[in-house]
């Protein structure tokens, strides 16, 4: 069985996350999603791309479980037209990501995909963090904000991935224990912190020779 690496990318707001996930893609020369994960989503389940993008990584208040309530009272179809939008495009990202993963080495940005993939025997879980001081100063360079603004922008942003993955992964956003390798992009920069995951794949993919789980 050959060695195909999905790589998944948690991130704080303003850690630089998406950057790293997208110069590793580069130099691994291996395909890259984050938005381009709801076009495939959209693709799939014929929800607007632009709707998607309207709730990506956010969560509404309404149970997804107590829909699941109603399963012994409708077909499948009539279940699924009755959920929240929200947790509709959550299944048609849920898919998504588990198709992408089957194609072949990738790398996930967000979305819970650590826990869609829990399973997956090559998936490597990555979570990019950074220090506050440090985050406000990369947002406030990339969006021309002022301190206060930035540092807002990044606790409600934070807040809401948290809320999102917590809910759908049924976890804890930006535990240790949900991921495999954690770095910080403040210690490490950004092309740091890819050598180190690009070398962890490495690693990963001596181990599971030496274990025979790959040939």
């Amino acid at each position: 069985m050959a060695y195909n690496p999905i790589i998944t990318i948690g991130r704080q707001y303003g850690s630089g996350g998406r950057a790293v996930a997208k110069k590793l893609a580069e130099i691994m020369n291996i395909a890259f999603y984050d938005k381009e994960l709801l076009a495939e989503a959209s693709k799939e389940s014929g929800i607007c791309q632009e709707v998607m993008e309207n709730y990506d990584e956010k969560q509404e208040k309404r149970s997804f479980f107590s829909m699941m309530g109603l399963q012994g009272r409708m077909d499948p179809a009539g279940m699924y037209l009755e959920m929240p939008l929200n947790h509709r495009i959550f299944l048609a990202q849920f898919d998504a990501i588990r198709k992408i993963a089957d194609k072949g080495p990738c790398v996930i940005v967000g979305r819970c995909a650590d826990y869609v993939l829990r399973d997956h025997e090559n998936v490597l879980n990555v979570f990019i963090k950074s220090s506050m001081e440090e985050r406000i100063k990369r947002i406030t360079m990339l969006y021309d904000m002022d301190r206060m603004k930035a540092e807002e922008t990044i606790r409600k942003a934070d807040k809401q991935r948290a809320t999102y993955y917590n809910y759908y992964a049924t976890g804890t956003w930006g535990d240790v224990a949900n991921y495999h390798l954690c770095l910080d992009t403040g210690v490490l920069g950004i092309d740091g912190a890819v050598e180190l995951i690009r070398s962890a794949v490495e690693l990963r993919r001596d181990k599971a020779e030496e274990d025979g789980i790959i040939w």
